[in-house]
């Protein structure tokens, strides 16, 4: 069989930006002294362009650590892309992860990879003239969100309550806020204020960031039961499989957790040991796409729910095309890197029809572009 003569890489574009945060926020693990409060997000943007004329557009990002690091390994790397046909998705990420395998095939030279995976397939979708979601084979127009960014512990409760009334205001469906303080009773007293103000009905979720021990998880969960909350997310430390599955299994609220997670292995780790009940890969994380549909293809063989972690501008559409029920996280901090905004209505976060990711970077994101490397052919 022959196929068309191929279109070929000719130029990639990498950048490295840094998103100030209007606010510092903190979540549990800065009231433990494990991290100091977030002021801002490392972003590394991959820009892909055919001797065709076809482009691509992706990225990785990294919180208070590591962003240089992945542009150090994404320059390192890029140029092994020119001359590759941008359909061989699966060739050229072995290529890329087998070129750096000597510091590993997970964490931050995966993640590094990410931003290139991600801008093949935004490529891809535009070729094939759909948006990613529709590429990959959509089960819904629009998918289940829910508001973290308005209910961190650095937020007094009484603009946490204001935040949630605007979140709701705006078409989102769920509320999550963070918990994990060193004292667990403030910890219930903002859960009960949060549950009181907005009623039985509104689906709620919390956060612990992996700052409870196996004992006070088990204590906590407990104790929460009685405001019916879809999941308790991340209760201990992110690999700990065994613990969170001993939790799933006594525990009446599904657990959530995987964000931390950098491979496909780990997270089937979790889900051999039916450890979740919510599964949380993060694309940018994992590898990209290519590898976060491999996790997909596990979570739906055991029947679990999937809520992906951050980055809704792709989550969003990969949350669509997975079969099982489905979350994506609404971040607004994200909202001035890209001209275009994600639609949120009656609950649902709605794909976008415009082709690939459907986004483009503004010129605030270039503004704030620290370091460039351009490879060509």
């Amino acid at each position: 069989m022959s196929f068309p003569a191929a279109d070929r890489i000719d130029e990639v574009k990498l950048s490295l930006a840094f998103l100030p945060l209007k606010t510092p926020v903190s979540d549990a693990k800065v009231l433990t002294g494990r991290q100091k409060p977030l002021t801002e997000v490392a972003f590394l943007f991959c820009e892909i362009r055919t001797a065709g004329g076809q482009e691509g557009l992706g990225f990785s990002y990294s919180k208070r650590a590591g962003g240089p690091g992945q542009y150090a390994h994404a320059r390192e790397i890029g140029q092994l892309l020119i001359g590759e046909d941008p359909n061989d998705i699966g060739k050229i990420w072995t290529k890329l992860v087998w070129a750096g395998a000597s510091v590993g095939r997970s964490g931050l030279s995966t993640q590094a990879i990410a931003a290139f995976d991600n801008a093949l397939w935004d490529m891809k979708a535009k070729r094939a003239g759909l948006p990613l979601a529709k590429l990959l084979g959509a089960y819904r127009d629009g998918v289940s969100c829910y508001n973290t960014s308005g209910g961190f512990l650095s937020t007094p409760i009484e603009q946490v309550l204001d935040n949630i009334d605007e979140a709701l205001g705006n078409g989102i469906a769920g509320i999550k806020i963070k918990v994990g303080q060193p004292d667990t009773a403030t910890d219930l007293k903002r859960l009960e204020a949060v549950r009181k103000h907005i009623g039985m009905q509104i689906p709620l979720m919390v956060d612990a960031n992996q700052q409870w021990d196996r004992p006070t998880a088990m204590r906590m969960g407990r104790a929460m039961e009685q405001f019916d909350l879809v999941w308790i997310e991340e209760p201990l430390d992110a690999y700990d499989s065994a613990g969170h599955a001993k939790l799933s299994a006594m525990l009446a609220t599904p657990i959530a957790s995987g964000e931390m997670l950098t491979s496909p292995a780990e997270h089937w780790d979790f889900i051999r040991q039916d450890a979740v009940g919510f599964m949380q890969p993060d694309a940018a994380r994992v590898g990209g796409i290519t590898q976060f549909l491999k996790i997909m293809a596990m979570g739906e063989q055991r029947h679990l729910k999937m809520a992906p972690h951050f980055a809704m501008e792709i989550h969003v559409h990969l949350s669509a095309a997975y079969p099982h029920d489905a979350w994506v996280e609404h971040f607004d901090w994200l909202a001035p890197l890209f001209n275009e905004e994600l639609e949120t209505k009656d609950g649902k976060m709605l794909i976008p029809d415009r082709l690939g990711l459907g986004v483009t970077l503004t010129e605030q994101a270039r503004a704030w572009t620290t370091a460039t490397e351009i490879f060509r052919a």
